[in-house]
């Protein structure tokens, strides 16, 4: 956690941060600016990051005509989320974040422009094309570790919620944003996405180049098993972040279920109508992102988590048995993106204010393991669901199952008080501190 001193008369603070933890001296009015140069380089990477998701794949479709070779661009992007949040958080505990954003924004625009170079000569070969993909999702694993460590660093303490629910802001508005411009740029040129990705990841680098101090590195533990588990054991000490995880993990699971529902049954649709239903929950996102900036988080945000997704996926059963299911699964996805984004500020900003810097990417990194992880049984949950019911009762099994796992565990203290624990209190940051 940021140890913070003043000096009023130069108007500075030394600030406890980064790989290192050594105390480093900075005006005030620098961390503003660096958090403004921190949070524009990653609603630029992000918005870099999403219309890549789109453009890999398209362009193995559009070079192979193999929708399988497709899908596995699509996997290379994605496989390195469940394979390096763990070592990645590891490598960023023990080097400067800083250096780990300059080196992976670095490492991506040589693999974006490496694309782009080859597309005039026929294009890259399919096992540049996936190498490029694999190395983009990657280092998109590093910088997202990165910056979460990098933030206490760059943010007063009594400001860090705040902080959080604008970065949560950018990546929401840029995923809205990020796939489609990705698609609608790779239909004008299929060079324009990649030559644009080059720009953006050159600025993103650009933006913390010229940055003094803050770099040291942490020694290594003794053992490096429990260094690669330092995050697991941290979550034991602090119940919210342990239960949390487990509460999300399984929220990402239905809604993400309910999205493969909603695709699976989604033929003789318009492609802007599935898109617009999908793009409802990045806009709920965002606008859960505004009201964390002026909301406090509550006590009891776990809980109320999951009754907003009761609610959400009984919009969607209700709309599916209404026979009007784009405007009904689009409210439930904006409802469950305005929860998740409450909830994604206060854990956050528990994470912060709870976990040593030294341990904090390795933390950031089993939760995201965690919940990404979710993702990957989604579809075929999702499809299972619509191969045996349809829709309408794909829809409803997925309400059933969330409503009675609310009403559990609200009934049952036990259950109750491991899942849903209250939100501890930020301002007693000393009881929280673990090592």
């Amino acid at each position: 956690m940021p140890h913070l001193t003043r000096d009023r008369k130069v108007r500075t603070e030394k600030v406890q941060g980064g790989a290192g933890g050594q105390l480093h001296e900075i005006p005030v009015s620098s961390r503003k600016a660096r958090f403004a140069l921190v949070w524009a380089g990653s609603a630029i990477s992000t918005i870099g990051t999403r219309t890549l998701g789109v453009a890999y794949p398209l362009l193995a479709l559009a070079q192979t005509k193999s929708p399988t070779v497709a899908g596995l661009a699509g996997f290379a992007l994605t496989i390195p989320i469940l394979v390096f949040y763990i070592p990645g958080g590891l490598l960023v505990d023990r080097i400067s974040p800083r250096r780990i954003i300059l080196c992976a924004e670095f490492g991506r625009l040589l693999s974006v422009a490496s694309v782009l170079i080859m597309l005039p000569f026929e294009g890259p070969s399919l096992t540049h094309l996936l190498a490029a993909a694999a190395a983009e999702g990657t280092l998109w694993v590093l910088y997202t570790l990165a910056e979460a460590a990098l933030l206490p660093s760059v943010v007063q303490p009594a400001l860090m919620h705040q902080a959080l629910a604008k970065s949560e802001a950018a990546s929401h508005v840029a995923a809205i944003a990020g796939r489609p411009l990705g698609g609608y740029l790779f239909a004008v040129g299929r060079y324009i996405p990649f030559a644009l990705n080059t720009v953006l990841f050159f600025v993103s680098w650009s933006l913390l180049f010229g940055w003094r101090g803050g770099s040291g590195r942490r020694p290594a533990g003794p053992s490096l098993w429990r260094d690669l588990t330092g995050g697991f054991l941290a979550l034991k000490q602090l119940p919210f972040l342990g239960s949390s995880i487990m509460v999300t993990t399984f929220t990402n699971l239905m809604v993400n279920a309910l999205i493969m529902v909603f695709v699976a049954g989604s033929a003789g649709m318009a492609s802007l109508d599935i898109g617009l239903v999908l793009a409802a929950g990045g806009a709920g996102g965002a606008a859960g992102s505004i009201l964390a900036f002026y909301l406090p988080p509550v006590r009891h945000v776990l809980q109320i988590h999951m009754w907003i997704w009761v609610l959400g996926l009984s919009l969607a059963a209700l709309g599916a048995a209404l026979g009007e299911k784009s405007w009904f699964f689009a409210l439930a996805l904006f409802v469950t993106g305005v929860g998740g984004a409450l909830s994604n500020v206060a854990i956050r900003s528990v994470e912060v204010h709870a976990v040593d810097p030294g341990t904090l990417a390795r933390v950031v990194g089993a939760s995201r393991l965690s919940s990404h992880g979710a993702l990957c049984l989604a579809a075929p949950l999702g499809g299972l669901l619509v191969t045996w019911g349809g829709v309408e009762k794909g829809s409803l099994a997925l309400f059933g199952v969330m409503l009675l796992v609310a009403l559990l565990v609200g009934v049952i203290g036990p259950l109750r008080r491991r899942l849903t624990p209250p939100l501890p209190d930020l301002f007693k940051k000393e009881s929280l501190m673990v090592g």
